[in-house]
């Protein structure tokens, strides 16, 4: 062996995939990093500044409950952002699903699991549509599905008052839904008898009658633990997971490695859409009637939440449970101003500093990891 010729050992050392990575380094990696800091810091903030009840098990289910319906929308729009993509038809989803939901039930009288199904269906084929008109004409789906954020507005406004005779709600779907397991899946609170167990054994507060304070877990809180895990295990454990972020890494290398690119941004797009109809569908049975302003303005609080969980709008980067945690944090600052002596109006200026501090933070973290300039 000549000495201009490396050995075994220089050429091992010279490949940076052969390198030991650091823990401090690999946890830096993490897109949920700055949402992780950031949800610590509000609830530092929160500890110091607002009344002690926030910190209750009764308080924390009151900023879930918001957090968990928002956060069933971040996490399909991580996704689809992971993947290259938008998708601002996402409020006016949640609207035009309710109104598909609430005419299945009450005016066509199917039953619960069919009105269900269709419903899902229904919004899977409009997610299908975007994607397609996104992918075959290659128009930026912030323009597309801007253009249906309109489109399925009005479409809601129209079908609603020809379903009402007028109206912009449509109601008496809690009652035409009638009870059942199905119906369980969707709406009220789980747990009610451990939880009337808990109350009776003083694990958890409860009224002076013996009740308890908190009578279960909200549905929509199940579902959105559930579906954050799903999708974290899909990402970083499956094919479909690499599929997801070569897609939107760079589509064209992507391309041709084999993956289908086409059919993993349709699929997300049917995905982004079945979620809002899954919020339409539990938000509508919780409140017994569609309304033509459900889900105004949510595309954006769902971007909000999946950036501050570490998604790039680059494409290519994000978890799935940093969007988890971007939604809790929503969840903190939208409910937790009102235990505070802070006017609530400050809201829209809390959620305005997190977003840009969160971009500053994972540009920052991720240029010092990669050594980016």
């Amino acid at each position: 062996m000549t000495e201009t010729e490396p050995g075994p050992a220089t050429v091992a050392e010279a490949d940076e995939r052969l390198k030991r990575v650091n823990p401090l380094t690999s946890i830096m990696r993490r897109p949920e990093l700055g949402a992780v800091a950031g949800l610590v810091l509000v609830g530092a903030f929160f500890f110091v500044t607002a009344d002690p009840s926030m910190f209750t098990l009764s308080g924390a289910m009151t900023i879930l409950l918001p957090a968990s319906q928002l956060g069933i929308l971040a996490i399909a729009a991580a996704l689809l952002m992971i993947g290259g993509e938008f998708d601002l038809s996402i409020g006016s989803m949640v609207a035009f699903a309710g109104l598909i939901f609430g005419i299945a039930v009450t005016n066509f009288g199917l039953p619960l699991w069919a009105a269900i199904l269709a419903t899902l269906v229904i919004a899977a084929i409009m997610g299908c549509i975007n994607g397609q008109i996104v992918i075959h004409t290659r128009l930026p789906s912030f323009i597309v599905t801007l253009a249906f954020l309109f489109i399925l507005r009005g479409m809601t406004l129209v079908g609603l008052k020809w379903a009402t005779g007028g109206s912009t709600q449509l109601r008496g779907i809690g009652d035409a839904a009638g009870e059942g397991i199905i119906r369980e899946l969707f709406s009220g609170v789980a747990f009610e008898g451990l939880f009337a167990w808990l109350a009776q054994h003083d694990i958890i507060e409860k009224f002076p009658n013996g009740l308890p304070k908190v009578t279960g877990i909200p549905i929509s809180i199940l579902w959105f633990v559930g579906i954050a895990i799903v999708t974290t295990i899909v990402l970083l454990r499956t094919r479909l997971g690499n599929w997801i972020f070569a897609a939107g890494g760079d589509p064209n290398a992507a391309r041709n490695s084999g993956v289908p690119v086409d059919r993993v941004k349709t699929g997300l797009f049917a995905l982004t859409a079945c979620s809002a109809a899954l919020v339409a569908i539990i938000t509508v049975l919780d409140a017994g009637s569609a309304d033509a302003r459900r889900g105004f303005q949510k595309e954006f609080e769902a971007i909000i939440a999946a950036v501050i969980g570490g998604c790039l709008l680059t494409g290519g980067y994000g978890s799935a449970i940093g969007a988890f945690f971007g939604a809790v944090i929503f969840g903190m600052v939208s409910i937790g101003l009102t235990y505070t002596s802070f006017d609530s109006d400050w809201f829209q200026v809390f959620l305005g500093a997190m977003l840009l501090l969160a971009v500053l933070f994972n540009n920052f973290i991720r240029r010092k990891v990669t050594g980016e300039r």
